[in-house]
This record gives C-alpha cells, structure tokens and sequence, in this order.
C-alpha cells in the first residue's frame, strides 16, 4: 500500500512526500525521471513498429540467432503453459518478440505489452526493459514499482544483452509474470541467459571469420573497408561518429566543430568553396583562414577511424555516403512511418551549435516533424509527440490531439489544463 500511496504522490507532484523515502533508491530515481519527461502515468506505450517494420526489424536483428537459446532457457516445455512471457527488444526498447503463456499475453496486451510497442524508460517510465537499458545492468520491477499504472498487476526481471565486441547494447531480455519472476533466482537465470547470448554471438562471429576463405593481404583489407558510416547528431551537443564494417564497429565522439563541417557536407554532397563552407560553419564574411586548421585537425581525426571519408578539396566533399540519424528521421516520416520517425528522433540537431547550415537543418528537420504530427500523424503518434519538448507546449498540436480524442477519453482534461495554462502564461 506505501508503494501505491508514494507512487500516486510523485505523480502528483509532490516529491517531497516522506512515502518516497521508502521507495527503492533504484525506483524512486526512475520514477523522478519518468515524472520530469512528463510521461504520462496511464498512457499505453506506443506502437513503435508497424507490422511490415516489425517483420524487418526481427529480421535484422542480431538477436534473431539466438532466439531459439533464449526461448530454451526462459520457456522450457509447452510456452504457452509457462505461466511466464518472455520479451526481447531492440537497443531502443521496442520489443520485438513477445511469447510465453497464452493467457498471460492476452492479458498483459490489454497494457500495451505487445510486439511493436516501445517500452523504453523515457517512454513509459520505470520498467523493467526500459530502466535496464537505461541504466546498463539487469532490473527487477515489482507491480506498483512501475510508473505506469497499467501494468501495476505484473512484476518483471530484465537484463540488457551487450555486443560482445564492441559493449554496446544490443537488446534487453525481459520475463513478465507474477511474484516468482522477481526473486533472486530469476534475476540470475535472466543475467545467465543474457550471458549465454553474448557468447554465442561471440563465438558465431568467430567461427564465421575463421570459415572465411583465404584471400590476398590486399583484398583482405578491402573487405574490411566500412559498410556503413552514420553520424549521431540528434540531441547530442557532440555528435558521435560511428564506423561499422564485417569485421568490426569503432565509434567516437567529435569535437563540435568537427561535427559541424561534417554535417554541412554531408547535406551538401555536391560540394562546397572554401569561402561557402566558412560562412556556413562561422558566419558571413568569416576568413576561409579560420576554416583550413579545422579541416587539417578533422582530416588527422578520418584518417584513424574512416579514411574515406576525409573529405575532398576543390571543392570541399565527401566522397562516400555519410548516414545521419537527422535525414533517417526525414526518411521515415517521408515514407509515413510517423511511429517510428518519433522514436528515432533524440532531440534537436546539435543543440548548441549556431552554425548557420546546422541552425538551418536543425530546423528543418523540426519543421518536417512538426508538420507530419500537424497533417498525417494518428492520434496516439501526436500523443506521444506532445510529450518530447518539441510538442509539449505547442498548442495548435495540443488542440488538435482535443479534437481527435474521443469525447470521455480521459486525456481531455489533462489537455485543456495545458492549454489554459500556456494561454496564462
């Protein structure tokens, strides 16, 4: 009762309730951080992936291997008699496997803990899913413990599943049920399982190289060459840069400077003058002089980590495609997966950049999203959007998502409250 009293409480507002000082330290800081996003405490999660996307998803997931280990670990015998469902998601937290007992799932569907939604902790507050990725290590959630009221009936453990290469997250293995999925015995048999995963993409990758055929020492090389090179820009103030090739994946954070004459000429493929390229990274009139150190100290940073993608002079270009997450995000919304679209996105492009180019593409790509949510998106895409800092005081968008609401849908009231208070203040 304490858990659900402290919980109402936080919800309210009141931080300061004594309730929440017995609150797990681990709960009571995702709750904070689930209630400064301003996540809404009886939102369903949104349905991330369509069922055309989720199908593509789960077929190139690295997880898509080894689910068979997983579901022999976690759902031994008959699977729908398990008394347990076992979920696997996506770095993300978009789940893209939900299996185990039958009624169990027809149940817990009811709050949204489907294949396609997305459960990451910004999303829908304290879970176990979302709150393990975000804090990198395995996470028991016990009923009221969860932010979102919904799925207060269900208790859960979750482990993230880390690239054994390169440490990154990869995914998140979750098993949903009642009280026995969150003793201690649970919590390790999730953990191993986890474990047993890393190692086996580990040793399938290894066995894949060693398969390989023997090729000349030139050849070798070119293999190695990158297959994909995507710059990491949204919400980030450094951008990140990563590099992925058959063999391996380096990532870096550049300098802001950097970023920014990578993400000018990334937008501008057909090239750019010194003079051009020195305005659109200073400003007008700036000297090209400025300029030309920032590329040499840029060229010594592509020449460790992609040397194809030092750019060229005369004019200024990149020779090989550089990915942005930004124009990713115009993809999905030009294509019309608005669920998607929202989830990528991270946050403005580089927020503190005043670049004149990144000013201008950082509010472009603002506009786009905004005019999708305004023009095609449905109405639990726009609920979703009024909830990151780009729609959460728009009010041509707030009133939209009034007009699309049911008449008794519950979300009327908290909308008009918003509302009146942006025509206040």
């Amino acid at each position: 009762m304490i858990i659900e009293r402290a919980h109402e409480e936080l919800v309210a507002g009141n931080l300061d309730d004594r309730r929440l000082e017995h609150i797990r330290p681990l709960v009571r800081d995702s709750w904070e951080r689930s209630w400064k996003r301003r996540i809404g405490a009886e939102d369903l999660p949104p349905l991330a992936l369509s069922a055309e996307e989720l199908q593509l998803f789960r077929q190139q997931h690295p997880l898509a291997s080894v689910m068979d280990m997983i579901r022999g670990l976690l759902l031994p015998g008959d699977p729908e008699e398990s008394g347990v469902m076992v979920a696997v998601g996506d770095h993300a937290g978009r789940l893209l496997w939900v299996e185990g007992d039958l009624q169990k799932r027809l149940l817990a569907g009811e709050a949204g803990l489907v294949a396609g939604a997305n459960w990451a902790e910004d999303t829908v507050g304290t879970s176990a899913p979302g709150t393990a990725i975000a804090l990198g290590e395995s996470v028991q959630i016990h009923e009221a413990e969860h932010y979102n009221r919904l799925v207060h009936p269900w208790s859960c453990t979750a482990a993230p599943v880390f690239d054994p290469e390169t440490k990154r997250i990869l995914g998140v293995i979750d098993v949903t049920g009642g009280p026995e999925v969150v003793t201690p015995q649970a919590r390790l048999l999730v953990d191993a399982t986890a474990r047993a995963v890393e190692s086996e993409l580990l040793v399938a990758r290894l066995r894949s190289r060693s398969s390989a055929p023997a090729t000349p020492r030139r050849k070798q090389r070119r293999a190695s060459a990158p297959t994909r090179i995507v710059l990491q820009v949204l919400g980030r103030d450094r951008a990140r840069l990563e590099v992925a090739s058959n063999d391996a994946e380096t990532m870096i954070d550049l300098s802001a400077r950097h970023a920014e004459i990578l993400l000018t000429l990334a937008n501008y493929r057909q090239g750019l003058s010194a003079d051009r390229l020195a305005e659109l990274i200073y400003g007008p009139g700036a000297s090209v002089d400025t300029l030309r150190p920032e590329l040499v100290r840029l060229r010594k940073v592509l020449q460790r980590i992609a040397p194809e993608l030092v750019p060229e002079s005369r004019p200024y270009r990149l020779t090989v495609p550089l990915e942005t997450d930004a124009r990713n995000v115009l993809s999905l919304l030009d294509r019309g997966a608005h669920r998607v679209a929202l989830t990528a996105y991270r946050g403005p492009v580089l927020p503190d950049s005043a670049a004149p180019a990144v000013e201008e593409f950082r509010e472009s790509v603002r506009a786009a999203l905004r005019e999708v949510m305004l023009t095609e998106a449905s109405i639990d895409v726009l609920l979703a959007y009024i909830e990151i800092p780009e729609g959460a005081e728009d009010e041509e968008v707030l009133r939209l998502c009034l007009e699309m609401l049911p008449a008794r849908s519950p979300r009327r009231a908290g909308l008009v409250s918003r509302i009146e208070k942006l025509e206040r203040g």
